[in-house]
């Protein structure tokens, strides 16, 4: 089996982005008898497309999960539903910045993620890490590789979706004002249980635990 983890070039005047370090920090890791294969895809809305294709199409995994960073967050946010939009807030890594335009003009308004969400949600809850669900993986670059993801792989059977992760310590240091960080080790960990939890758990297992506290946006 293969899992295909995949995460975002520095953007933003960011020198680093926690997205990619944690995926390829986890890089040929063998989980629950799957491998890690990791991918690092630009931040841009013409190159990240091609990019999750061409790893799709090489690697053809059973499991995808696309991290991305969402400065501003205090915990991991798996994301549950990718928006047919995009509308930059900043441009991208090529000076573009789209607005109020939709990712696929012919394609549904929104996917839902088909990840385990609550099951994932709970399990890093249950080993100390903060996580929570969320409504909007935003309408930058993120949210159209979510988009991206689930339409190509609507209806094959391939379980995916998108989790974000907060600033880094150092990132937040830099920032004015100040934002919430979350350690590299501690993103690591919680990403590998993540996909672990992906590979092994039926969503029906968590579906009674309700969602709680405030929603992550």
């Amino acid at each position: 089996m293969n899992i295909l983890l995949t995460g975002f070039e520095p953007f933003g005047g960011d020198a680093i982005n926690p997205s990619w370090e944690v995926a390829r920090s986890l890089q040929g890791h063998v989980i629950a008898g799957a491998t890690v294969h990791a991918r690092c895809l630009p931040t841009s809305f013409g190159g990240a497309p091609e990019a999750l294709e061409a790893a799709l199409t090489l690697f053809k995994p059973d499991l995808v999960i696309a991290l991305g960073l969402a400065s501003g967050r205090t915990e991991i946010s798996i994301e549950r539903v990718a928006v047919n939009l995009i509308d930059a807030r900043i441009p991208d890594n090529a000076g573009e910045r789209p607005q109020d335009v939709p990712v696929r003009p012919d394609a549904p308004a929104a996917y839902f993620s088909t990840l385990p969400v609550k099951a994932i949600r709970n399990g890093l809850r249950a080993a100390g890490h903060p996580a929570g669900l969320s409504l909007t993986a935003g309408a930058f670059v993120c949210n159209q590789v979510f988009f991206e993801l689930q339409h190509r792989l609507a209806g094959r059977g391939v379980r995916s979706g998108f989790i974000h992760v907060p600033a880094l310590p150092e990132q937040a240091a830099r920032a004015q004002p100040s934002v919430p960080s979350m350690g590299l080790a501690a993103q690591i960990a919680a990403i590998q249980l993540a996909v672990a939890i992906a590979l092994e758990s039926e969503e029906a297992s968590a579906s009674a635990a309700p969602d709680e506290g405030a929603p992550t946006s």
